[in-house]
């Protein structure tokens, strides 16, 4: 069976080496990008079984890349997580009202992220 692709996108590096370190321990393939147009880019060439993605972002913010994604008929049904230190209830229901498949807040559980992370990737899994 292939590994699910994830893609990561967010800005600070000591949250990257994190996350990629437990995803690829769960047995995920694992690319990583620092920012939202990039992210975008990616996604319309690449095909990835979920998107983890910051809010918090240069350039483009987490919500401007998910508003791109659910308005793009090719990459509408993609699932995202949203990861975010912007924990707020307001947050939470602006990126579910965009289209966010799940919303974990920062400072995270290990556990939380590659369950939610391995839910996503089980419709999307095998290619």
């Amino acid at each position: 069976m292939t590994k699910a692709r994830i893609l990561l996108v967010e800005d600070e590096p000591n949250i990257v080496e994190s996350l990629s370190f437990i995803l690829k321990r769960a047995d995920f393939e694992v690319d990583t990008v620092n920012d939202g147009a990039e992210a975008l880019s990616r996604v319309r060439r690449e095909a990835f079984d979920v998107l983890v993605l910051d809010i918090m972002l240069p350039g483009m913010n987490g919500l401007d890349v998910l508003k791109a994604i659910r308005s793009d008929q090719a990459l509408a049904s993609l699932p995202v997580m949203v990861l975010t230190a912007k924990g707020q209830a307001n947050d939470r229901r602006t990126a579910e009202a965009i289209g966010a498949s799940a919303f974990i807040t920062k400072p995270f559980s290990n556990a939380d992220v590659v369950e939610r992370v391995t839910r996503l990737a089980e419709g999307a899994v095998p290619r």
